[in-house]
């Protein structure tokens, strides 16, 4: 049975910023550039309690918290402050999987520190995290991976939370649904119209009925709701989605998007070339990306995606922008939609020992 720890930074952005200058301590910090265009990129707990939470828009944040002070992000230096944690994590296993610059899992079923038990290594990670970087982490401890992160949300900020294999069952029975991995509000709403509001509720429906339901997602739900998840940590975990996205300065017409989505897909090619370049230099085999993907918000925040899956990959960033702005055709919103946020993604990266991806340019395919 594996020893899970999830360590979650808490308000990591804001923290930082509040570490490093003593006149924010204290204060509702919202880690953001002002203006209409911007998100919000963390909130402190002062900052919090006023309703202001990371992804919203930035002016929003404003209107619920006209004191807050807003702090430009500095990615550098949360970055540098990341790396301090996780050389502590390694002092403990090599079996860590970032998730973002601000959480980990981490295996601790065969430790090299030595400690006795993963509840006594989250108490040192936490200590070391505290008396290194002057930060406060939360942490979960469980024998799975999506309970040890449940867990690590449960005594926030500053928490840790255990949840031995015998009391699995009996901490995710009254949790609603939409706690558990995958749930959506999407799929919540169609849980609680079958009268499945919490973990209990689906544990009581038969797998098959599930199945008939949700097709091979209904499987995974019954298992979740079992607290069965057999994947394991994964160090280094490739990439299976590539992307770059960008607010615009002004909302705009769909006719005039095609300049932004080819410098997204300049960014997005840049990137897969470097993530390609990692693979080489880890010994992992070659990937090609399947998919391509054209991401739009509209300037009412509706979230909308064209994808296209070519019988040949793009092999070149021209490809994968002419690509790209074909998908803008499959766009049927009103003419007189304004949209604020432009995204290009090259998605399903996978393993295939008869494709050379990089054997020079060709046509893109017609979306």
């Amino acid at each position: 049975m594996r020893k899970v720890i999830h360590v979650d930074m808490d308000a990591f952005y804001a923290s930082v910023e509040q570490r490093d200058d003593p006149s924010l301590r204290g204060r509702p910090v919202v880690v953001a550039w002002r203006g209409a265009r911007s998100v919000v990129c963390a909130a402190s707990y002062e900052a919090r309690v006023f309703g202001v939470r990371s992804a919203m828009p930035a002016i929003r944040a404003e209107r619920l918290c006209p004191d807050a002070v807003f702090v430009p992000p500095d990615f550098a230096r949360y970055k540098a402050v990341s790396q301090q944690i996780r050389a502590i994590f390694a002092r403990h296993t090599e079996l860590v999987e970032p998730l973002s610059l601000d959480e980990a899992y981490l295996d601790v079923t065969r430790p090299r520190s030595g400690l006795a038990s993963a509840t006594d290594i989250a108490r040192h990670i936490r200590a070391a995290i505290f008396e290194e970087t002057g930060l406060t982490a939360s942490a979960g401890v469980a024998p799975s991976k999506f309970v040890a992160k449940i867990a690590s949300d449960w005594r926030k900020p500053d928490g840790l939370f255990v949840v031995p294999p015998a009391r699995v069952l009996d901490f995710l029975a009254p949790l609603a649904v939409g706690r558990l991995p995958g749930v959506g509000r999407v799929t919540e709403a169609r849980l609680q119209e079958l009268g499945i509001a919490t973990v209990a509720d689906l544990r009581a429906q038969p797998a098959d009925a599930l199945v008939a339901e949700f097709g091979r997602w209904g499987r995974r739900l019954h298992e979740l709701a079992f607290g069965i998840d057999e994947h394991p940590v994964e160090p280094e975990r490739p990439h299976t989605q590539i992307s770059s996205e960008d607010t615009l300065e002004q909302d705009l017409p769909l006719d005039a998007l095609a300049p932004h989505v080819r410098r997204m897909a300049a960014r997005t090619w840049a990137a897969w070339e470097r993530q390609r370049e990692r693979d080489v230099q880890a010994g992992r085999p070659p990937r090609q990306p399947r998919t391509i993907v054209l991401k739009l918000k509209t300037a009412d925040f509706r979230i909308l995606t064209r994808s296209l899956s070519p019988p040949r990959p793009p092999r070149a960033g021209q490809a994968l922008a002419d690509t790209a702005c074909a998908l803008l055709g499959r766009v049927d919103l009103p003419p007189a939609t304004r949209y604020r946020l432009v995204g290009v993604g090259l998605a399903n990266l996978a393993h295939d020992p008869q494709a050379d991806l990089f054997d020079g340019p060709h046509d893109a395919p017609r979306a």
